[in-house]
Protein backbone atom coordinates (compact mmCIF):
# COMPACT_ATOMS: atom_id res chain seq x y z
CA UNK A 1 0.00 0.00 0.00
CA UNK A 2 1.35 3.17 -1.23
CA UNK A 3 2.56 5.74 2.13
CA UNK A 4 2.70 9.35 1.52
CA UNK A 5 4.04 11.38 5.10
CA UNK A 6 3.36 14.65 4.99
CA UNK A 7 5.94 17.03 7.48
CA UNK A 8 3.75 19.83 8.49
CA UNK A 9 0.33 19.78 10.37
CA UNK A 10 -0.68 23.35 9.69
CA UNK A 11 -2.99 24.51 6.89
CA UNK A 12 -0.79 23.55 4.56
CA UNK A 13 -0.45 20.16 5.58
CA UNK A 14 -3.83 19.64 6.80
CA UNK A 15 -5.48 20.56 3.50
CA UNK A 16 -3.49 18.07 1.56
CA UNK A 17 -4.03 14.93 3.85
CA UNK A 18 -7.65 16.06 3.07
CA UNK A 19 -7.68 16.71 -0.44
CA UNK A 20 -5.68 13.61 -1.02
CA UNK A 21 -8.86 11.71 0.37
CA UNK A 22 -11.22 13.52 -1.51
CA UNK A 23 -9.08 13.04 -4.44
CA UNK A 24 -9.33 9.30 -3.96
CA UNK A 25 -6.14 8.14 -2.57
CA UNK A 26 -6.65 5.17 -0.62
CA UNK A 27 -2.99 4.80 0.54
CA UNK A 28 -1.81 5.48 4.61
CA UNK A 29 -1.53 9.20 5.60
CA UNK A 30 1.07 10.41 8.19
CA UNK A 31 1.04 13.81 9.12
CA UNK A 32 4.11 14.81 11.36
CA UNK A 33 3.72 18.37 13.34
CA UNK A 34 6.45 19.85 15.49
CA UNK A 35 3.64 20.72 18.11
CA UNK A 36 1.99 19.04 20.46
CA UNK A 37 -0.97 20.35 19.63
CA UNK A 38 -3.95 19.45 17.51
CA UNK A 39 -3.47 21.58 14.40
CA UNK A 40 -5.05 24.98 13.97
CA UNK A 41 -5.54 27.66 11.99
CA UNK A 42 -2.63 30.54 11.66
CA UNK A 43 -4.91 33.83 10.70
CA UNK A 44 -6.44 34.11 13.93
CA UNK A 45 -3.44 34.35 16.06
CA UNK A 46 -3.02 38.30 15.41
CA UNK A 47 -6.68 38.53 15.56
CA UNK A 48 -9.69 36.82 17.18
CA UNK A 49 -7.50 35.19 19.42
CA UNK A 50 -5.20 37.14 20.30
CA UNK A 51 -8.33 39.37 20.96
CA UNK A 52 -9.67 36.89 23.13
CA UNK A 53 -13.11 37.09 21.16
CA UNK A 54 -12.29 32.90 20.18
CA UNK A 55 -10.36 30.34 21.85
CA UNK A 56 -7.82 27.59 20.55
CA UNK A 57 -10.36 25.18 20.52
CA UNK A 58 -12.35 26.97 17.96
CA UNK A 59 -8.89 27.52 15.51
CA UNK A 60 -8.88 24.18 15.07
CA UNK A 61 -8.09 22.31 11.79
CA UNK A 62 -8.08 18.58 12.26
CA UNK A 63 -9.26 17.08 15.59
CA UNK A 64 -8.14 13.72 16.20
CA UNK A 65 -11.55 11.92 15.57
CA UNK A 66 -12.16 13.44 11.76
CA UNK A 67 -8.32 12.36 11.28
CA UNK A 68 -9.20 8.71 12.50
CA UNK A 69 -12.26 9.01 10.34
CA UNK A 70 -10.27 10.06 7.38
CA UNK A 71 -7.56 7.25 8.67
CA UNK A 72 -4.58 9.99 8.70
CA UNK A 73 -2.53 9.38 11.69
CA UNK A 74 -1.41 12.41 13.68
CA UNK A 75 2.25 12.48 14.78
CA UNK A 76 2.19 15.22 16.64
CA UNK A 77 5.13 16.38 19.16
CA UNK A 78 8.06 15.08 17.27
CA UNK A 79 9.77 17.36 14.99
CA UNK A 80 11.19 16.24 11.55
CA UNK A 81 14.86 16.88 11.34
CA UNK A 82 15.65 15.16 8.20
CA UNK A 83 15.50 13.09 4.99
CA UNK A 84 17.20 10.02 4.20
CA UNK A 85 16.12 10.27 0.34
CA UNK A 86 18.16 6.66 -0.52
CA UNK A 87 15.95 4.74 2.09
CA UNK A 88 12.81 7.38 1.54
CA UNK A 89 12.78 8.03 5.50
CA UNK A 90 11.83 11.21 7.31
CA UNK A 91 14.01 10.90 10.52
CA UNK A 92 12.37 12.61 13.61
CA UNK A 93 13.85 14.27 16.79
CA UNK A 94 13.50 11.32 18.76
CA UNK A 95 15.32 9.10 16.66
CA UNK A 96 12.60 7.07 15.00
CA UNK A 97 11.66 7.48 11.62
CA UNK A 98 8.91 7.34 8.83
CA UNK A 99 8.80 5.50 5.44
CA UNK A 100 7.45 7.35 2.76
CA UNK A 101 6.51 6.81 -0.94
CA UNK A 102 5.68 10.51 -1.44
CA UNK A 103 6.91 12.95 1.01
CA UNK A 104 4.79 16.49 1.17
CA UNK A 105 6.99 19.19 2.62
CA UNK A 106 4.81 21.96 4.38
CA UNK A 107 6.60 23.20 6.93
CA UNK A 108 5.52 26.69 6.69
CA UNK A 109 7.96 29.48 7.73
CA UNK A 110 8.94 30.91 11.03
CA UNK A 111 8.92 34.55 12.25
CA UNK A 112 12.41 36.09 11.18
CA UNK A 113 13.99 36.37 14.53
CA UNK A 114 14.42 39.90 16.54
CA UNK A 115 18.41 40.66 15.74
CA UNK A 116 18.14 42.89 18.90
CA UNK A 117 17.85 39.62 21.34
CA UNK A 118 15.32 38.47 22.79
CA UNK A 119 15.18 40.08 26.81
CA UNK A 120 11.98 39.56 28.66
CA UNK A 121 8.95 41.40 27.36
CA UNK A 122 10.54 40.55 23.78
CA UNK A 123 7.57 38.60 21.48
CA UNK A 124 7.59 37.24 18.04
CA UNK A 125 3.89 35.77 16.53
CA UNK A 126 4.14 32.96 14.75
CA UNK A 127 2.60 30.21 16.76
CA UNK A 128 -0.68 29.02 19.07
CA UNK A 129 2.29 29.79 22.20
CA UNK A 130 3.31 33.04 20.24
CA UNK A 131 -0.30 34.16 20.81
CA UNK A 132 -0.98 33.02 24.52
CA UNK A 133 2.59 34.53 25.95
CA UNK A 134 1.68 37.67 23.87
CA UNK A 135 -1.71 37.59 25.00
CA UNK A 136 -1.01 37.29 28.89
CA UNK A 137 1.83 40.26 28.23
CA UNK A 138 -0.87 42.77 26.53
CA UNK A 139 -3.60 42.27 29.46
CA UNK A 140 -0.84 43.16 31.63
CA UNK A 141 -0.56 46.98 30.40
CA UNK A 142 2.02 48.94 29.99
CA UNK A 143 3.13 50.66 26.69
CA UNK A 144 3.57 48.89 23.15
CA UNK A 145 5.53 49.07 20.63
CA UNK A 146 5.44 47.19 17.29
CA UNK A 147 8.66 46.88 15.41
CA UNK A 148 7.11 46.66 11.53
CA UNK A 149 4.46 48.20 9.71
CA UNK A 150 3.69 44.94 7.52
CA UNK A 151 0.28 42.67 8.08
CA UNK A 152 1.19 41.48 11.28
CA UNK A 153 2.45 44.67 12.72
CA UNK A 154 -0.59 46.40 11.72
CA UNK A 155 -3.38 43.43 13.22
CA UNK A 156 -1.71 43.27 16.25
CA UNK A 157 -1.44 47.48 16.76
CA UNK A 158 -5.14 47.35 16.11
CA UNK A 159 -6.27 44.29 18.16
CA UNK A 160 -4.03 45.77 20.62
CA UNK A 161 -5.98 48.95 21.14
CA UNK A 162 -8.94 47.00 20.87
CA UNK A 163 -8.29 45.06 24.16
CA UNK A 164 -7.86 48.51 26.22
CA UNK A 165 -4.00 49.35 25.80
CA UNK A 166 -3.66 53.45 25.28
CA UNK A 167 -0.19 53.61 24.13
CA UNK A 168 0.79 51.47 20.88
CA UNK A 169 3.59 52.76 18.65
CA UNK A 170 4.51 51.29 16.29
CA UNK A 171 7.76 51.64 14.29
CA UNK A 172 9.76 50.96 10.70
CA UNK A 173 12.25 52.34 8.66
CA UNK A 174 10.02 52.53 5.59
CA UNK A 175 8.02 55.73 5.68
CA UNK A 176 4.41 54.66 5.07
CA UNK A 177 3.52 50.82 6.51
CA UNK A 178 2.55 48.07 4.14
CA UNK A 179 4.89 49.84 1.63
CA UNK A 180 6.28 46.40 0.43
CA UNK A 181 3.19 45.40 -0.52
CA UNK A 182 1.86 48.79 -1.57
CA UNK A 183 2.51 51.83 -3.77
CA UNK A 184 3.68 54.90 -1.07
CA UNK A 185 0.74 56.80 -1.63
CA UNK A 186 -1.92 53.96 -1.28
CA UNK A 187 0.09 52.73 1.52
CA UNK A 188 -0.37 56.23 3.34
CA UNK A 189 -4.38 55.82 3.60
CA UNK A 190 -3.41 52.53 6.88
CA UNK A 191 -0.74 54.59 8.31
CA UNK A 192 -3.83 57.78 8.59
CA UNK A 193 -5.80 54.64 9.44
CA UNK A 194 -4.04 53.92 12.86
CA UNK A 195 -2.34 57.35 13.20
CA UNK A 196 -6.71 58.31 13.70
CA UNK A 197 -7.49 55.21 16.23
CA UNK A 198 -4.26 56.46 18.60
CA UNK A 199 -1.77 54.25 17.60
CA UNK A 200 1.63 56.52 17.80
CA UNK A 201 3.72 56.06 14.24
CA UNK A 202 7.19 56.25 13.77
CA UNK A 203 8.23 55.55 10.13
CA UNK A 204 11.14 56.11 8.36
CA UNK A 205 13.06 55.12 11.52
CA UNK A 206 14.81 52.21 12.17
CA UNK A 207 15.72 50.57 15.39
CA UNK A 208 19.10 50.00 16.86
CA UNK A 209 18.74 48.47 19.91
CA UNK A 210 16.23 46.88 22.14
CA UNK A 211 17.21 46.86 25.87
CA UNK A 212 16.15 45.51 29.77
CA UNK A 213 15.99 47.86 32.11
CA UNK A 214 14.31 48.17 36.00
CA UNK A 215 11.35 49.47 34.47
CA UNK A 216 10.49 46.91 31.20
CA UNK A 217 12.14 47.68 27.70
CA UNK A 218 13.45 50.52 26.14
CA UNK A 219 13.50 50.85 22.43
CA UNK A 220 16.23 52.53 20.80
CA UNK A 221 15.53 54.57 17.47
CA UNK A 222 18.31 55.43 14.80
CA UNK A 223 16.85 59.55 15.13
CA UNK A 224 18.62 59.21 19.05
CA UNK A 225 15.26 58.71 20.76
CA UNK A 226 14.64 56.36 23.14
CA UNK A 227 10.89 54.46 23.38
CA UNK A 228 10.10 52.64 26.86
CA UNK A 229 8.08 49.81 26.63
CA UNK A 230 6.19 47.05 28.79
CA UNK A 231 5.55 44.73 25.67
CA UNK A 232 7.78 44.95 22.34
CA UNK A 233 6.74 42.71 19.22
CA UNK A 234 9.22 41.61 16.27
CA UNK A 235 7.09 41.81 13.24
CA UNK A 236 9.85 41.94 10.67
CA UNK A 237 9.11 39.18 7.91
CA UNK A 238 9.63 35.19 7.95
CA UNK A 239 11.77 32.55 6.80
CA UNK A 240 10.91 29.26 5.30
CA UNK A 241 11.34 26.77 7.51
CA UNK A 242 13.30 24.38 4.84
CA UNK A 243 16.65 24.37 7.40
CA UNK A 244 15.77 21.05 8.41
CA UNK A 245 16.50 19.86 4.71
CA UNK A 246 20.35 20.52 5.23
CA UNK A 247 22.50 17.55 3.67
CA UNK A 248 19.36 15.73 2.77
CA UNK A 249 20.00 16.71 -1.27
CA UNK A 250 16.55 18.27 -2.12
CA UNK A 251 17.26 22.06 -4.10
CA UNK A 252 16.24 24.82 -1.13
CA UNK A 253 16.80 28.45 -1.73
CA UNK A 254 14.36 30.65 0.16
CA UNK A 255 12.30 27.36 0.01
CA UNK A 256 12.03 23.95 -1.47
CA UNK A 257 12.58 24.45 -5.36
CA UNK A 258 10.05 23.06 -7.30
CA UNK A 259 8.80 22.58 -11.01
CA UNK A 260 4.95 23.72 -11.96
CA UNK A 261 3.79 20.84 -10.02
CA UNK A 262 5.20 22.09 -6.99
CA UNK A 263 7.24 18.54 -7.23
CA UNK A 264 10.82 18.81 -6.22
CA UNK A 265 13.04 19.41 -9.12
CA UNK A 266 15.71 16.78 -7.53
CA UNK A 267 13.46 14.30 -6.85
CA UNK A 268 9.70 13.58 -8.19
CA UNK A 269 8.77 11.61 -4.90
CA UNK A 270 9.01 14.69 -3.02
CA UNK A 271 6.37 18.04 -3.19
CA UNK A 272 6.39 21.13 -1.00
CA UNK A 273 3.03 23.10 -0.14
CA UNK A 274 2.21 26.33 1.09
CA UNK A 275 4.99 29.38 2.44
CA UNK A 276 7.75 26.88 2.60
CA UNK A 277 7.54 25.71 -1.21
CA UNK A 278 9.22 27.96 -3.95
CA UNK A 279 7.65 27.17 -7.34
CA UNK A 280 7.65 27.79 -10.96
CA UNK A 281 4.50 29.51 -11.72
CA UNK A 282 3.80 29.08 -15.04
CA UNK A 283 2.10 32.24 -15.81
CA UNK A 284 5.04 35.13 -14.85
CA UNK A 285 7.77 32.18 -16.08
CA UNK A 286 9.21 32.41 -12.82
CA UNK A 287 9.89 30.91 -9.31
CA UNK A 288 7.87 32.48 -6.45
CA UNK A 289 6.94 32.09 -3.17
CA UNK A 290 3.64 32.94 -1.60
CA UNK A 291 2.98 33.54 2.30
CA UNK A 292 -0.84 33.60 1.68
CA UNK A 293 -3.04 31.38 3.15
CA UNK A 294 -5.15 30.97 -0.01
CA UNK A 295 -2.18 30.18 -1.04
CA UNK A 296 -1.56 27.12 1.03
CA UNK A 297 -5.31 25.72 0.47
CA UNK A 298 -4.94 26.08 -3.45
CA UNK A 299 -1.61 24.73 -3.24
CA UNK A 300 -2.68 21.30 -1.01
CA UNK A 301 -5.32 20.28 -3.78
CA UNK A 302 -3.00 20.46 -6.70
CA UNK A 303 -0.41 18.11 -5.19
CA UNK A 304 -2.85 16.00 -3.76
CA UNK A 305 -4.05 15.89 -7.44
CA UNK A 306 -0.35 14.84 -8.63
CA UNK A 307 0.11 12.50 -6.25
CA UNK A 308 -2.96 10.11 -6.97
CA UNK A 309 -2.72 11.18 -10.82
CA UNK A 310 0.35 11.61 -11.96
CA UNK A 311 -0.39 10.39 -15.11
CA UNK A 312 -2.27 14.15 -15.50
CA UNK A 313 -0.05 16.22 -13.39
CA UNK A 314 -1.41 19.50 -13.31
CA UNK A 315 0.43 22.98 -12.40
CA UNK A 316 -0.16 25.37 -9.80
CA UNK A 317 -1.26 28.89 -11.48
CA UNK A 318 -2.96 30.85 -8.43
CA UNK A 319 -3.62 34.26 -8.69
CA UNK A 320 -2.34 36.09 -4.81
CA UNK A 321 -5.23 36.80 -2.90
CA UNK A 322 -4.74 37.64 0.93
CA UNK A 323 -6.51 39.81 3.26
CA UNK A 324 -6.20 41.84 6.14
CA UNK A 325 -8.79 43.03 9.20
CA UNK A 326 -8.00 46.54 11.21
CA UNK A 327 -9.96 47.58 13.55
CA UNK A 328 -13.14 47.55 11.59
CA UNK A 329 -11.59 47.71 7.92
CA UNK A 330 -11.01 44.88 5.74
CA UNK A 331 -8.33 44.96 3.80
CA UNK A 332 -8.37 42.24 0.49
CA UNK A 333 -5.55 41.38 -2.20
CA UNK A 334 -5.84 40.09 -5.49
CA UNK A 335 -2.85 39.63 -7.82
CA UNK A 336 -0.13 41.97 -8.46
CA UNK A 337 0.19 45.04 -6.15
CA UNK A 338 2.12 48.13 -5.49
CA UNK A 339 2.98 48.74 -9.00
CA UNK A 340 3.07 52.72 -9.81
CA UNK A 341 0.31 52.45 -12.68
CA UNK A 342 -2.95 52.55 -10.76
CA UNK A 343 -6.28 53.94 -10.44
CA UNK A 344 -8.36 54.74 -7.33
CA UNK A 345 -12.19 53.94 -7.42
CA UNK A 346 -14.17 55.15 -4.83
CA UNK A 347 -17.03 53.04 -2.97
CA UNK A 348 -20.21 54.49 -1.82
CA UNK A 349 -18.27 56.03 1.62
CA UNK A 350 -15.17 56.97 0.10
CA UNK A 351 -13.49 58.06 3.59
CA UNK A 352 -13.62 53.49 3.75
CA UNK A 353 -14.82 51.89 0.95
CA UNK A 354 -12.61 52.25 -1.72
CA UNK A 355 -10.61 50.15 -4.47
CA UNK A 356 -7.42 50.58 -6.07
CA UNK A 357 -6.75 48.96 -9.53
CA UNK A 358 -3.42 47.93 -11.06
CA UNK A 359 -2.11 47.98 -14.29
CA UNK A 360 1.36 46.91 -15.67
CA UNK A 361 3.06 48.76 -18.53
CA UNK A 362 1.35 47.55 -21.35
CA UNK A 363 -2.33 48.67 -19.20
CA UNK A 364 -3.15 45.37 -18.74
CA UNK A 365 -5.00 44.82 -15.56
CA UNK A 366 -2.40 42.66 -12.89
CA UNK A 367 -3.99 43.15 -9.52
CA UNK A 368 -6.23 45.19 -6.79
CA UNK A 369 -6.63 46.44 -2.78
CA UNK A 370 -9.82 46.60 -1.80
CA UNK A 371 -11.22 48.13 1.49
CA UNK A 372 -14.91 47.52 2.92
CA UNK A 373 -16.11 46.62 -0.36
CA UNK A 374 -16.23 42.88 -1.49
CA UNK A 375 -18.50 43.28 -4.69
CA UNK A 376 -15.53 45.14 -5.84
CA UNK A 377 -13.18 42.25 -4.84
CA UNK A 378 -15.32 39.62 -6.13
CA UNK A 379 -15.34 41.16 -9.70
CA UNK A 380 -11.36 42.24 -9.67
CA UNK A 381 -10.97 38.54 -8.28
CA UNK A 382 -13.03 36.85 -11.41
CA UNK A 383 -11.61 38.80 -14.22
CA UNK A 384 -7.85 37.63 -13.10
CA UNK A 385 -9.57 33.88 -12.42
CA UNK A 386 -10.65 33.81 -15.85
CA UNK A 387 -10.17 30.64 -17.47
CA UNK A 388 -9.42 31.91 -20.86
CA UNK A 389 -6.76 34.04 -19.29
CA UNK A 390 -7.04 37.20 -21.83
CA UNK A 391 -6.05 39.93 -19.73
CA UNK A 392 -8.66 42.74 -18.93
CA UNK A 393 -7.75 46.46 -19.37
CA UNK A 394 -7.60 48.93 -16.44
CA UNK A 395 -10.45 51.45 -18.14
CA UNK A 396 -12.60 47.84 -19.18
CA UNK A 397 -11.81 46.72 -14.88
CA UNK A 398 -12.38 50.47 -13.92
CA UNK A 399 -16.26 50.46 -15.83
CA UNK A 400 -16.71 47.09 -14.23
CA UNK A 401 -16.02 48.06 -10.99
CA UNK A 402 -17.91 51.18 -10.92
CA UNK A 403 -20.96 49.32 -11.92
CA UNK A 404 -20.79 47.29 -8.61
CA UNK A 405 -20.70 50.48 -6.71
CA UNK A 406 -23.77 50.63 -4.11
CA UNK A 407 -25.70 54.24 -3.71
CA UNK A 408 -24.45 56.34 -1.74
CA UNK A 409 -25.57 56.46 1.91
CA UNK A 410 -28.47 58.81 2.40
CA UNK A 411 -28.06 61.20 5.35
CA UNK A 412 -30.43 60.95 8.05
CA UNK A 413 -32.63 64.19 8.08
Amino acid sequence: MARTVIVGASVGGVRTAQALRAAGYDGEIVLIGDEDVPPYDKPPLSKALLAGTTTADHIGLLRADAAAEARVELALGNAATGVDREHRRVLLTDGTSQFYDDLVIATGARARPSPWGTPPGVHVLRSLADAEALGVALRAGGPLVVIGAGFIGAEVAATALGIGLDNVTVVDPVPVPLSRVLNPEVAAVFGALHAARGVHTRFGVGVTDVKETGDGLEVYLDDGSVLPAATVVVGIGAVPNDNWLAGSGIPTDDGVLCDSHCRSIEDPHIWAVGDVARWRHPRYGRSVRLEHWTNAVEQAVCVAHNITHPEALRDHTPVEYVWSDQYDWKVQLVGRTGGDAHVRVDGADPERSFAVLYADESDRFIGALTANWPKALITCRRLLNRADAVPSSLPEVRALVDDVRPAARMEAP
